[in-house]
């Protein structure tokens, strides 16, 4: 039986690795043991996803960093309890190299695709969860609203970019995305 709930079950990255892929596509996620459950996106959520990455990767390209963009599934773990899966990150090429073949424990940017049911999770829990795991940039994607906040952990500024604007990281200072071409 899969239980959220603590004071029933927690749970190690070993036995969360043999639990069975929920047969609605929810997403599971492990932080110290407490089991998190994501419903499966929407539409909307999969269009700011597919736009995001192309237009990450061509700045990237255009800017000349070097690193990968990696898509859901790719997660981030720290240790035998916890094990999170962003819906997008970014790893530079300097950064992976400090860490273990095959672990990824940090990332330089990871993206949340906010949806009205994981809105208080994505922007608290998790986003609590990356910075203290040592993710360097948080972008907070709300697809209602289409606007992008980012938090930079590493300065401790956060910016909200509404569709007008233009993105910038402090993680990646070159790169500018226009707002409006994740939400076309």
């Amino acid at each position: 039986m899969i239980t959220t709930s603590p004071l029933v079950k927690t749970y190690t990255l070993k036995e969360f690795w043999e639990l069975p892929e929920p047969a609605d596509r929810s997403s599971l996620e492990l932080i110290k043991g407490v089991l998190y459950m994501s419903p499966p996106p929407v539409e909307t959520h999969d269009d700011a996803f597919g736009e995001l990455n192309k237009q990450l990767q061509r700045a990237i390209d255009r800017c000349g960093y070097s690193g990968t963009i990696y898509a859901p599934r790719a997660a981030l773990w720290i240790d035998d309890d916890t094990y999170l899966e962003p819906d997008l990150m970014y790893i530079s090429d300097e950064l992976k190299a400090q860490m273990k073949p095959g672990r990824r424990t940090r990332a330089d940017i990871v993206v949340e695709i906010i949806s009205p049911s994981n809105a208080d999770y994505d922007r608290k829990t998790k986003s609590d969860t990356h910075h203290a795991m040592g993710v360097r940039e948080m972008w907070l994607v709300d697809t209602e609203r289409q606007r992008v906040e980012v938090r930079s952990f590493e300065s401790g500024k956060t910016a909200a970019y509404e569709v007008t604007d233009v993105l910038r990281s402090e993680v990646l200072p070159k790169i500018e995305i226009p707002i409006s071409a994740l939400f076309t």
